[in-house]
C-alpha cells in the first residue's frame, strides 16, 4: 500500500484529479456535523428534513438529463475546475442557509453539480488509465475515503474548539478552493470532450444490476453520512464531541480497504469482493441498530466502511468495459443509481424514522444490502478470480 500511495503523490496530475474526489467528502464530512444544528436552526422534524433531502436527487437526475449536452461542448478539465469550485460554494450556502426555501433551492443545485462532477472525474481516470496502461481508480476513490475521514476529525476538533459549524464550511471550503487553484494546470490538461451518444436505449438487466448495487451501496453512505451522527446523538446520548466518530470510523475502514483495493480485487475476484462486501455491510447495519452503547455502534460503522470500501471501484470499472455502451454512457448509468441512493436513501430513512424511529429505519439497509448481494452474485459483467488477473502485479503497477 505504502509503494502505491508514494507513486500515485508522485504523479502531480493524477493526485490533483485525486484530491477533487477528497474534495467531495472533505465537505461531505462538514456537512454530516452541520446536520444537527441545521435541523435544529431550520426547525426541522426526521420527516421534513428527510423530504428537503429529496431535492438533491432531483437536481442529480436534472444533471444526467443535461449531462450530453453539457460534455459535448465543455472540456472535461474546464467543467472539472469550475464545478469543483462551484461545490464549494454551495455548501457553504447550504450549511448557512438563512431559511428553508434557501436550503430548498441550494439543495437541488448541490445534487447537480454533484452529479457532473462525479461523472467528469470518474471518466478522467478512466481516460488516464488507458493512455498510461496503469491503474487509478480505487486510489482516487480511496482519496474520496480519506477526506471523510480527515473531515470528520476536523469537525470534532473545530466543535471542541466552539467554533460553529457555519464558520467550519467557511475554513473547510476555504482551504479547498486554494488548493484546486494551485492545481488547476494539472486540471486544464483535460481537454477531452467526453461526450456520449444522444440517443436514449432500454440498459440490459446486467446494467441495471450494476446500477442497482452502486445504489444500495451510495445509499449505505448517504445514511451514514446523514444519519450517523443524529443517530449516535438522540438514539444513543451521545457526548456531542463524539457524534461524528460513526463516519470517521466508517471513512477510515473505507480508505484502508481501497488503498489495498486493487491487490484484494485481483486475488478474490470483482464477484466475490462485490458479494461479501454487501454482506459485511449488512452484519454493520445490525450491529448499528442493535447497539447497546456508543463504542459498539461505531463499530458497526467501521464494518459498513470495509464492506462498502472495494465495491464501487470494481462497479465503475465494469462500466468502462460494457459492450456496446460508451465509457459516458457506463458511468452516467452507474453514477445515477450512486447518487439517487446517496440523496434519496436519508430521505426514505427519515420517513421511516418518522413514522416509528431511526432505528428501524437503519433495519431497511439490511434488507438492501441482502438484495444486493444476490444480485451481484446473478451479474454477469462481475469477474471470477480465475478472469481477474491484472496486467502488472499490485505491487509493480507505477502511476
Amino acid at each position: 500500500m505504502i509503494k502505491n500511495i508514494s507513486s500515485f503523490i508522485k504523479n502531480k496530475p493524477a493526485l490533483a484529479v485525486g484530491f477533487l474526489f477528497a474534495t467531495s467528502s472533505l465537505l461531505f464530512g462538514t456537512w454530516v456535523a452541520a446536520i444537527p444544528t441545521i435541523k435544529q436552526r431550520l426547525n426541522f422534524d426526521d420527516g421534513s428534513l428527510g423530504l428537503s433531502l429529496l431535492l438533491s436527487p432531483l437536481g442529480a437526475i436534472s444533471g444526467m438529463l443535461l449531462s450530453t449536452r453539457i460534455f459535448s461542448k465543455v472540456p472535461v478539465g474546464r467543467w472539472m475546475l469550475n464545478g469543483y469550485r462551484l461545490l464549494c460554494l454551495l455548501m457553504i450556502l447550504q450549511i448557512n442557509s438563512l431559511n428553508r426555501p434557501m436550503f430548498w433551492l441550494i439543495l437541488y443545485l448541490y445534487g447537480f453539480c454533484s452529479f457532473l462532477n462525479g461523472v467528469s472525474a470518474n471518466a478522467t481516470v478512466n481516460i488516464m488509465e488507458k493512455k498510461a496502461g496503469r491503474l487509478f481508480m480505487s486510489t482516487c476513490h480511496g482519496m474520496y475515503s480519506l477526506g471523510g475521514a480527515v473531515s470528520a476529525g476536523l469537525a470534532a476538533l473545530l466543535i471542541s474548539l466552539h467554533i460553529v459549524a457555519g464558520w467550519q464550511i467557511v475554513i473547510v471550503a476555504s482551504t479547498i478552493l486554494i488548493i484546486i487553484t494551485l492545481n488547476q494546470k494539472h486540471l486544464l490538461i483535460h481537454q477531452d470532450i467526453i461526450h456520449s451518444r444522444s440517443g436514449i436505449k432500454l440498459p440490459s438487466p446486467a446494467i441495471l444490476g450494476i446500477s442497482f448495487i452502486c445504489m444500495v451501496t451510495f445509499m449505505a453512505e448517504g445514511c451514514v453520512a446523514d444519519w450517523s451522527a443524529i443517530y449516535l446523538k438522540e438514539t444513543l446520548h451521545a457526548h456531542k464531541a463524539l457524534i461524528s466518530f460513526g463516519y470517521a470510523g466508517f471513512s477510515i475502514a473505507m480508505t484502508l480497504g481501497r488503498l489495498n483495493g486493487d491487490g484484494l480485487i485481483a486475488s478474490i475476484g470483482s464477484k466475490k469482493i462485490v458479494i461479501t462486501g454487501c454482506l459485511l455491510s449488512a452484519t454493520g447495519f445490525t450491529i448499528v441498530v442493535l447497539a447497546p452503547v456508543v463504542p459498539v455502534a461505531i463499530l458497526g460503522y467501521i464494518l459498513i466502511g470495509f464492506g462498502s470500501s472495494c465495491i464501487v471501484p470494481v462497479l465503475f470499472s465494469a462500466a468502462a468495459n460494457i459492450p456496446g455502451t460508451s465509457t459516458v454512457e457506463g458511468f452516467a448509468m452507474v453514477t445515477t443509481g450512486g447518487l439517487i441512493g446517496f440523496l434519496a436513501g436519508p430521505s426514505i430513512i427519515g420517513f421511516i424514522s418518522k413514522i416509528s424511529d431511526l432505528s428501524k429505519g437503519l433495519s431497511l439497509l439490511i434488507v438492501m444490502a441482502l438484495l444486493a448481494a444476490t444480485v451481484a452474485w446473478k451479474n454477469k459483467f462481475f469477474a471470477d478470480k480465475k478472469t481477474a488477473t491484472p496486467e502488472l502485479e499490485y505491487d509493480e503497477q507505477l502511476y
